[in-house]
């Protein structure tokens, strides 16, 4: 499934697929602008023309590369990308803080810690130099990018980071982000590289950095996550509320910030009724086929029975074997669109989080808003009235 899948991925076959879908591209654009002038014939009636074309773009986009593979070589794990303003380095690993179930499951997989870069962006106009030691309750953000854990990156570059400067813009408190190269997972036909739990042994050291080597006290770590990097956030705090106290791992964050979380990689929540109606307004969709192909890559040999029972993975699992609490979490924003596919997931983990936490977690929810929208500086007014909610909440 997965050769066909990427049927187009060798050149010079990917390069004469994606020039054709170029050129017919351009007689498509001027189709959906026609298709959408009625507004009775877009995804929301609320929605502007625009917004209605342009989530037709990034559906059709990505729909490209499910059968070419990557379109953008993006930065990666291997390498710090440097660039004008852009403040990378090196990440050291941490095997002395793996433990329990991480342990285990690094060894099931085969799975080995390995250093990875990290990126600092800073608010404009500060003069901060990168790593400097923090002053007395400085708050930071950790953000850990989206990308279904197989594409995407903490680059400064990266669409992803948009999500960074809109904090830093919106947000008094916080004076600099510092995200993540994390591992990205991938499986035939391409490479087999990086299954779980290599991303969640990455953010651990990537954490551990910002406490025990740039000084920040854990109080005052914001972690944020979008889409995937949502998981890998609730996966992190749980892994740091889990083994509080084991040798010399930090304490549990101040906070976490969950931006349209993918939080069930098991069986798709698909009912009468449930938000995968909302296939047409939003750019996910499941019959594209990357969505096993992500979850397969990122389950590895662990497979789909870690998906639905591992809290780990999926907190929003409705197997009844999953095990789950959410008790000594810190505060907590979360943040839906409520026009993506993935809306029941995120109010089933909502619900699960407010019966261990109560007035602890802040819900949300942008009511015509698709999928991880912060990392689109045109879903407007939502984006800005969103980073405001973060702001006043931080």
């Amino acid at each position: 499934m997965c050769v066909m899948l990427y049927r187009y991925r060798h050149q010079p076959l990917k390069a004469v697929y994606l020039t054709g879908q170029f050129i017919v591209t351009l007689l498509r654009i001027p189709l959906w602008i026609l298709l959408s002038i009625p507004r009775s014939w877009r995804p929301r009636k609320s929605w502007s023309l625009k917004r209605a074309v342009l989530v037709k773009f990034v559906r059709f986009f990505m729909g490209l590369s499910a059968k070419t593979g990557p379109i953008i070589n993006h930065p990666n794990y291997k390498a710090i990308t440097l660039g004008p303003g852009i403040n990378g380095l090196w990440v050291d690993p941490v095997p002395k803080l793996i433990t329990g179930k991480l342990e285990m499951w690094m060894k099931a997989t085969s799975v080995t810690p390995v250093r990875i870069p990290g990126y600092w962006t800073h608010k404009k106009g500060c003069d901060i130099k990168v790593g400097v030691t923090p002053l007395l309750g400085e708050k930071v953000l950790y953000h850990l990018h989206g990308g279904a854990y197989i594409r995407l990156s903490a680059h400064p570059s990266d669409m992803t980071a948009t999500v960074s400067r809109g904090i830093l813009q919106h947000t008094e408190a916080i004076y600099r982000v510092f995200a993540l190269e994390y591992r990205l997972s991938s499986s035939k036909p391409f490479e087999v590289d990086a299954p779980f739990p290599a991303a969640l042994i990455d953010a651990l050291a990537g954490y551990n950095y910002l406490v025990n080597e740039v000084g920040f006290a854990p109080t005052d770590i914001v972690i944020a996550g979008d889409s995937a990097g949502g998981n890998l956030a609730l996966a992190l705090t749980r892994y740091l509320v889990e083994y509080k106290g084991f040798d010399k791992l930090p304490a549990p964050p101040g906070g976490i910030i969950l931006l349209s979380p993918w939080s069930d990689l098991g069986v798709p929540h698909m009912s009468p009724g449930s938000s995968y109606n909302f296939v047409d307004s939003d750019y996910l969709h499941p019959t594209v086929g990357t969505v096993n192909y992500a979850k397969d890559s990122f389950l590895g040999p662990l497979g789909l029975g870690a998906a639905v029972r591992n809290p780990y993975i999926s907190p929003a699992s409705l197997n009844p074997s999953l095990v789950i609490n959410f008790k000594g979490f810190p505060r907590t924003f979360i943040v839906a669109g409520g026009a993506e596919i993935i809306y029941d997931q995120i109010i089933i983990l909502r619900d699960r989080m407010i019966q261990d936490l109560g007035d602890q977690v802040t819900y949300y929810e942008a009511k015509d808003g698709i999928h991880d929208y912060l990392i689109f500086e045109w879903h407007e007014p939502e984006r800005t009235e969103t980073l405001k909610a973060i702001a006043e909440w931080v």
